[in-house]
């Protein structure tokens, strides 16, 4: 069966994103200048200090990621968006993207291509797992899809990468999630960054 995972880099009050999100500002407010937020510099600015978290994070057969993630379009899709990445976006696998909204499938270069989920997390997660053999699928984000899963049981593994700010606001892991039993199995301090590893002890049996 393969592992769930996710990994999110958040504040240290736990957001993942800061109020005011829009096209030229996706993760809002954080104290940083569009693309440039402070919340991942420890990915573009200091890569090789976290090579291996980089590397981690792009490593799963499959993603399952939120439409607020895929892009900014909302309701119906009455606009070409392809994501945020480019023509080759960096998963180089299938990725299943959460909406209430049918999309054709979007192939893209570099082996990815877009799936379009219309009936719910489990639906996504399942054919995450089919897609992904005994390869591990890994639930990219944003938060809220992430609190989705958590709250429903269905991840393995918690991989927080914790950055030295605070937002006092915006979109905010285990929002609506219950108790959660955690067992942290590894940490390690970084210049810009803590990268804590968790593995939950309440996920649900999934069947393929």
């Amino acid at each position: 069966m393969s592992k769930v995972t996710c990994d999110l880099s958040i504040s240290s009050d736990g957001y993942s994103a800061g109020h005011n999100q829009t096209e030229e500002r996706p993760f809002g407010d954080d104290g940083g200048d569009g693309w440039g937020n402070k919340l991942h510099a420890w990915i573009f600015e200091t890569a090789e200090e976290n090579r291996a978290e980089v590397d981690q994070m792009t490593a799963a057969s499959v993603f399952v990621m939120g439409r607020n993630m895929f892009g900014p379009v909302r309701g119906e899709w009455d606009r070409e968006w392809k994501g945020w990445w480019g023509d080759d976006p960096p998963f180089h696998a299938p990725v299943f993207v959460l909406t209430h909204y049918p999309r054709d499938p979007l192939p893209m270069n570099g082996g990815t291509t877009f799936h379009f989920v219309t009936d719910g997390i489990e639906s996504a997660l399942r054919q995450a797992c089919e897609a992904a053999g005994d390869g591990d699928v890994s639930i990219l984000g944003g938060a809220t899809t992430i609190n989705q899963y958590l709250a429903a049981g269905l991840i393995d593994e918690l991989r927080l990468h914790i950055v030295p700010l605070t937002l006092g606001g915006g979109t905010r892991l285990f929002d609506g999630v219950p108790p959660l039993n955690l067992e942290q199995v590894k940490s390690r301090a970084a210049s810009s960054v803590t990268h804590v590893t968790y593995r939950c002890h309440d996920t649900l049996r999934r069947t393929r």
